[in-house]
């Protein structure tokens, strides 16, 4: 039935069944031939013309399902009429949303409309929303539609839909539950559309604006994860273990998926995207949700403190098995790093394509239970998640319509590189090759990804650059960790320090000398902490020791400062490669393309700047952190490198705006009033952190040279022997403690990540499309 026939102003009788049956009783429909069937421009029209009409039908679907519910549809035709109610609904939500006069409709009661009828009893006066939601949940957990039945012979009883627990019907094995179900491709499908429905009512958020105020919150997701709600606990635990247990690759049969329709792909894909929306939860402006007595002292409290009122994130931090830890973190790595499996058959093996609800996932897994973020790097297994990383941000690099994956991969490995473990992981040798265009390299994970964020920072798109601080923190941060850098690695750190230290670049913007101090501190941590192993790092800060010079010697008079910016219009590219030694990339690896023209890409909200973004911590000598107050940061600056990266202008808007040419890097011709002085110039320039360098050059560079001239040596392997060798121990300055830069939970990243994964989830949904052509106010949907 096409919905023009009650674009008529006369009101048609809710208790006209015939009339409204007929929306439902098709037999077989799918979702796609309602999108077909029921024109954007007529829901318009009748949510126009004939509001009750349109009441009506929401009214009579939802008592549907509620009927549906209680039944526990046993006959093919309830299941039916259950389905074309869900696609229906699926379909009109979105148009309720869009009109502000609409989006308290589901929230308010329905004289008559309850359950029983006539009857008064209690269940009458719920809100139309809540009465939706608690049908969607009964009939996830309802046996011989969406999950197995248990009866034991077709004689007994059906099973009551209100006494089954729906534990006991756990979709998958896995996080608290042992059985795997016998697969069922019709449950599947069912639960797909069921899940759909769910997807489709928490996307009332996508229809307001970005706000900062965290009080903001959805209340679908609110009372879908209250204990109103008497199926969360198994329906989290069903989500989460239908996501982690997925094996694309299925048996390793080449080709297979094309062979057979895997129905499990789609169900796989909806819960990911369910479950990361019920996580969203802004864990800064509560009492922490993760049970995780770290901070104590004692590894759990007798009692637990009470966890968040969203039950979802409430259990998801109180997962605490080695062995679900073990089932969670073993899943996620599997399938982000699907893409990457490269067969020798091409196009044999199936490709995922949700993997940024998967990163989005394993954030809140990491951000709200500690546990699960000690027990990922307590071994080599964090590099399952580091490698596909790397591998997509590499990817990602060059195309505008992946900027939100560039940022939520950078997010990841900021929080990680916020602990030790991280960094001492990274010294295991990199021995998978992965097809990536990045030079090749014989080392350690540590190379891999600074050859990458090398090759982000010099051939990413220009809007990465809100990301530089960031990317320049992870290595910071796991920089007194690194035990080796590889020659090729050591080299893009220098061409990096060259290329932020020339002058047009530091007078060009008001924060790039951030990243000087950044890298200037890495060099100090690797020299004071890690010198033994480091002979390719040192070799290379000899052979480029004038850039550390003409840092040292940095003219701060203002005739010079207009002489560096006039040097900037003659050199158009922030970062030249030139002197850069590419070498040859990977085998078999595909250059990284821009998006195709035409693309859809949702935009974001700026993210907060890196000091809003994480916290410094010192690492004393037994290898505890202490988090450092403010004050103490002001009395220590002066031989302190870190702080004089002073906490001044946030990542600036970029992520929102268009693009500003790249030659127009400046923060003059963005803001149109600031312009580098010589007070300011001297104020950081007298801050530089060089002593250490200055110090090892002193007494290396005479040595080497020595014994260039004393054996007539041209050959790097006698230099980088003698320095393997050497020692700087009781000459160079005391150590300086190392400062580890802690993410920290705010919110302004709860709200870009809320509308990340709204945008991912819109673009995501075309077939059918659910969200197309409404009028969204979260972010707003652009083309390359």
């Amino acid at each position: 039935a096409s919905i023009t026939m009650f674009v008529s102003p006369q009101p048609v009788e809710a208790t006209d069944d015939a009339f409204w049956d007929q929306f439902w009783a098709d037999t077989a429909t799918s979702v796609q031939d309602v999108f077909a069937l029921v024109p954007a421009a007529e829901i318009r029209a009748v949510r126009e013309e004939s509001p009750s009409n349109l009441a009506t039908l929401c009214y009579k679907a939802v008592e549907k399902l509620v009927q549906g519910a209680e039944s526990g549809c046993h006959t093919e035709k309830e299941r039916q009429i259950i389905l074309n109610c869900c696609r229906l609904l699926t379909r009109i939500l979105p148009y309720i949303f869009e009109d502000p006069d609409w989006r308290g409709f589901f929230w308010s009661t329905v004289p008559g409309a309850g359950r029983g009828g006539g009857d008064e009893d209690d269940e009458n006066a719920r809100p139309l929303a809540e009465s939706l939601l608690l049908a969607v949940t009964d009939l996830l957990f309802c046996p011989d539609f969406t999950v197995q039945s248990h009866r034991r012979s077709t004689v007994d009883t059906a099973e009551d839909i209100h006494s089954i627990d729906s534990c006991e019907y756990i979709w998958e094995a896995g996080v608290g539950f042992a059985h795997s179900p016998q697969p069922n491709y019709i449950h599947d499908l069912n639960r797909t559309e069921l899940l759909k429905l769910l997807l489709t009512c928490f996307s009332e958020a996508m229809y307001l604006p970005p706000s900062s105020d965290s009080s903001n919150t959805n209340p679908w997701v609110q009372f879908f994860c209250s204990a109103e709600n008497r199926h969360a606990l198994p329906l989290f635990t069903s989500l989460l273990n239908v996501v982690c247990a997925y094996d694309p690759v299925g048996y390793g049969i080449p080709y297979n998926h094309l062979l057979f329709s895997d129905y499990r792909e789609p169900l796989v894909e909806e819960a990911a995207q369910v479950l990361i929306v019920t996580l969203d939860y802004d864990s800064s402006t509560s009492s922490s949700p993760t049970v995780d007595g770290t901070t104590t002292g004692t590894a759990m409290d007798d009692v637990d403190p009470p966890g968040p009122d969203n039950l979802f994130v409430n259990y998801l931090s109180r997962i605490h098995r080695e062995e679900d830890f073990q089932f969670i973190l073993k899943g996620v790595a599997r399938l982000l790093s699907n893409p990457l499996v490269q067969t020798y058959l091409p196009n044999s093996a199936k490709k995922i394509q949700f993997h940024q609800e998967l990163l989005v996932l394993f954030w809140k897994l990491c951000d709200f239970n500690k546990k699960f973020l000690f027990f990922v790097l307590k071994s080599s297994d964090v590099l399952d998640i580091l490698v596909p990383i790397l591998y997509f941000l590499n990817d990602a690099r060059a195309d505008q319509s992946r900027v939100g994956l560039m940022h939520i991969g950078v997010f990841i490995l900021l929080l990680l590189s916020g602990e030790r473990n991280f960094g001492v992981r990274l010294n295991k040798p990199y021995s998978v090759r992965v097809p990536m265009d990045i030079p090749v390299f014989t080392g350690t994970h540590a190379d891999l990804l600074i050859i990458v964020f090398h090759k982000i920072i010099t051939s990413g798109h220009q809007r990465l650059q809100p990301l530089f601080d960031c990317l320049l923190t992870i290595v910071v941060n796991v920089s007194p960790y690194l035990k080796s850098l590889s020659m090729v690695a050591a080299n893009k750190l220098l061409h990096l320090l060259e290329a932020f230290s020339t002058t047009w670049f530091l007078f060009s913007a008001v924060q790039n000398h951030h990243l000087v101090f950044f890298l200037l501190e890495v060099f100090n941590n690797i020299i004071q902490y890690q010198f033994d192993g480091n002979s390719n790092l040192v070799y290379a800060v000899i052979r480029k020791r004038n850039v550390f010079h003409q840092l040292a010697n940095l003219p701060t008079d203002s005739q010079a400062i207009q002489k560096g910016l006039q040097r900037k219009k003659r050199t158009p590219e922030p970062i030249s490669r030139t002197n850069s030694q590419e070498g040859v990339s990977m085998e078999g690896s595909r250059p990284a393309a821009p998006a195709e023209p035409g693309t859809l890409k949702t935009s974001l909200v700026a993210t907060p700047g890196i000091d809003k973004l994480t916290e410094k911590s010192q690492v004393s000598e037994d290898g505890t952190m202490r988090s450092l107050e403010p004050e103490s940061l002001q009395s220590s600056s002066e031989g302190n490198p870190s702080s004089a990266v002073s906490d001044g202008e946030p990542w600036s808007g970029e992520a929102s705006h268009p693009r500003r040419d790249r030659r127009r890097l400046s923060s003059a011709s963005s803001s149109g009033q600031w312009t580098p002085s010589p007070d300011w110039v001297m104020s950081w320039k007298s801050k530089l952190p060089l002593q250490t360098i200055m110090r090892l050059l002193q007494v290396l560079v005479p040595q080497v040279e020595k014994i260039c001239i004393d054996k007539g040596l041209t050959d790097e392997s006698e230099i980088l022997k003698f320095l393997q060798h050497g020692t700087l121990v009781g000459l160079l300055p005391v150590p300086h403690p190392i400062l580890i830069r802690k993410y920290q939970a705010n919110s302004g990243t709860a709200m870009w990540f809320r509308t990340y994964m709204w945008g991912v989830i819109y673009l995501r949904n075309v077939d059918p499309p659910i969200w197309y052509d409404t009028d969204v106010k979260l972010f707003e949907i652009q083309r390359v």
